[in-house]
């Protein structure tokens, strides 16, 4: 049990409620709607915790900048040729990566549920997949 103190409003006294501690189970997947807003036209990109990546933009900006004609080449030119490169199978591997340990176990899970059917529990799938 919990008890938490409330001041009244009116009387300026303090009670204490009492509150049971309930365990309400609750689905573990969130679907996330994304809504892409059109309207947004800058965007960023911060490298200041990625080192390794910085330096291989560093590295492809000085390699494209070697050259006798033409504009400078700056990271927009990069990034858009590089998104205009990206495949299917690049945007799988990009949500891949996205997806935490437990998202991963819960994505097999619900394939394992649709493709045989039941009941089958989290921990009872759990069980199973790692033999134990």
């Amino acid at each position: 049990m919990f008890s938490k103190e409330v001041k009244s409003s009116e009387s300026g006294e303090i009670k204490k409620e009492v509150t049971k501690n309930k365990k309400v189970q609750r689905s573990r997947i969130k679907t996330v709607k994304y809504k892409l807003n059109r309207e947004k036209v800058r965007f960023t990109v911060d490298l200041s915790n990625e080192k390794k990546s910085l330096e291989v933009v560093f590295k492809l900006l000085e390699q494209a900048n070697k050259k006798d004609y033409g504009r400078e080449i700056d990271f927009r030119d990069l990034a858009i040729y590089g998104i205009n490169k990206l495949g299917q199978r690049d945007v799988e591997k990009i949500q891949e990566a996205s997806m935490s340990e437990m998202e991963k176990v819960e994505r097999l899970f619900n394939e394992h549920k649709t493709k045989h059917g039941g009941d089958m529990t989290l921990g009872g799938f759990l069980v199973k997949k790692l033999n134990i």
